[in-house]
């Protein structure tokens, strides 16, 4: 490995520093809880767009996705287009209803329908989801930090040292810059994760004799540029099928049900700001997708197919061993900065969450409080602290794609917490009981699924019961069949009583 150079780490000093200081300006004057989790809803649609493109795409796009496409093929494009689906739906079913009130967090809207209870359930179920997809991230990331350091410190203490320092920067980050500086520096982030993206497909054809040519020629040969698949079956991830069902489901659950996203479009200066933005950044998706898959389809070619032992390496590797130093430090920069910008905004939406949905309802005080302001800093210390150490206990020699493993993470809840959603705009009749019910049922029988092959293989005796086709369904299915459970079981409870003649209109 050829490793950094002085100008390396200086771009790397510079950048962090700088993105570091720009975040900490941008968010200097926080007068309440409000402005600190929302921005006191003073966002530009197009801020609030880049942010959201930068909070799903930022270190697993730019990690994760090179990998998928050199081991597989451009496949994943199918599900980017259920995203987009997923999102014109979320805007104008979901969104409306969050612009009805003055809320903070997505869970409030369910305290508004059922009660406070269904809140609390719902917060709870998003915290610990959100904790362990996080931690996942963070341990992504650490992948091109352990890349510098490693040749400094034992081997065993690469991956934990190298998960120490950005978790450790991201906590400082966070607890000092709020929303505000979340999605401001963000925008910075993808515009300089683009243009390393754009610049390592250019020079991954210089590697190649031939060029691009002879890389698309040689992909071609062995379908690795394929992008549909017409098979209907549910093992498989990225189908036509699949891809759109699945990933509109997906996405409606993870920008509608999951206040790392909902917290941004809440940031919106209005309803429309924030149809715009959501729907936006699922066309910017489309191409980010598309970029980062071709740079895998280059780094295919430049390797000559050869396995790596952690696919999430590859582009880490080309990185530090095939790019022009300096490049090198901006793109190493640029991971580090768009992840800690990701992991701030997760560790901000957990600290709303914890502190408006669990913390205010029990104490009784106001949001403008300044007592309030102070408590959700230290719940952001308090989640910076719990991510970094789940990060830590994910397996280094992991062979699923960080990406992969996040997303299914992710889903076994998803599917609880968009039924609940979707019942409180569509279902009349359904009380507070019956909701709870449908998201637990949902949610325990997805975390069955999603976890077959685990239980299969700690308790062989379950073979007959989860094994095909349970231990087989493909990951974009999880939230489809989740948010069906969830529905069916809650409407089943709420046909046990009478009519809820207190319960809001049921649609927006």
């Amino acid at each position: 490995m050829r490793g950094l150079n002085a100008l390396d780490f200086l771009v790397i000093i510079v950048y962090l520093v700088g993105i570091t200081l720009l975040g900490m300006y941008v968010g200097r004057r926080q007068r309440d809880s409000r402005d600190y989790f929302v921005t006191d809803r003073s966002m530009p649609w197009w801020a609030v767009m880049f942010s959201i493109v930068a909070t799903e795409t930022s270190a697993l796009t730019f990690i994760s996705i090179p990998g998928l496409a050199y081991m597989t093929d451009l496949g994943f494009l199918q599900i980017a287009a259920g995203y987009l689906l997923g999102r014109i739906v979320l805007a104008f079913t979901l969104l409306p209803r969050y612009y009805e009130g003055n809320l903070v967090t997505a869970y409030a809207l369910l305290e508004q329908r059922f009660g406070i209870g269904a809140r609390r359930f719902t917060s709870i179920v998003f915290m610990v989801t959100r904790g362990m997809a996080d931690s996942v991230r963070v341990f992504a990331t650490a992948v091109p930090i352990a890349l510098i350091i490693g040749p400094l410190l034992p081997r065993a203490a690469v991956m934990p040292v190298a998960v120490l320092v950005l978790g450790t920067l991201t906590i400082l980050y966070t607890i000092k810059g709020g929303m505000r500086a979340v999605i401001w520096t963000e925008i910075v982030q993808a515009s300089v994760y683009i243009i390393g993206g754009l610049s390592a497909i250019v020079l991954a054809g210089h590697f190649v004799a031939g060029g691009w040519g002879s890389i698309l020629t040689a992909a071609h040969a062995v379908h690795k540029l394929r992008f549909i698949d017409t098979y209907t079956g549910f093992d498989r991830a990225n189908t036509v099928l699949a891809g759109l069902l699945g990933g509109a489901f997906l996405s409606m659950a993870s920008h509608g049900a999951d206040q790392l996203i909902v917290q941004r479009l809440l940031s919106a200066k209005s309803l429309r700001d924030a149809q715009v933005a959501v729907i936006g950044s699922g066309v910017a998706v489309i191409i980010q997708f598309a970029i980062f898959l071709m740079l895998g389809v280059g780094l295919w070619g430049v390797y000559g197919g050869r396995p790596f032992p952690i696919p999430d390496a590859i582009f880490p590797t080309f990185i530090v061993d095939k790019m022009p130093h300096g490049l090198v430090g901006l793109l190493l920069a640029a991971v580090l900065a768009a992840t800690m910008s990701t992991h701030a905004g997760a560790i901000n939406s957990l600290s709303a969450a914890a502190t408006h949905d669990i913390y205010l309802p029990l104490t009784k005080r106001a949001a403008d409080d300044a007592r309030t302001l102070h408590v959700g800093k230290l719940f952001s210390l308090f989640w910076g602290i719990v991510l970094t150490g789940g990060a830590l206990l994910f397996p280094e020699n992991a062979q699923t794609p960080v990406v992969i493993v996040a997303l299914s993470i992710a889903s076994f809840t998803y599917g609880g917490l968009l039924g609940g959603f979707f019942l409180a705009i569509f279902w009349r009749r359904a009380r507070e009981r019956d909701a709870i019910i449908g998201m637990s049922v949902g949610i325990l029988v997805m975390s069955v699924v999603v976890f077959a092959k685990q239980i299969i293989a700690a308790v062989p005796a379950t073979a007959g019961l989860l094994g095909p086709p349970i231990s087989t369904i493909a990951y974009p299915w999880y939230v489809l069949i989740g948010t069906a459970i969830t529905l069916l079981v809650a409407i089943l409870c709420s046909l046990t009583h009478g009519p809820n003649v207190s319960a809001r209109a049921a649609t927006p």
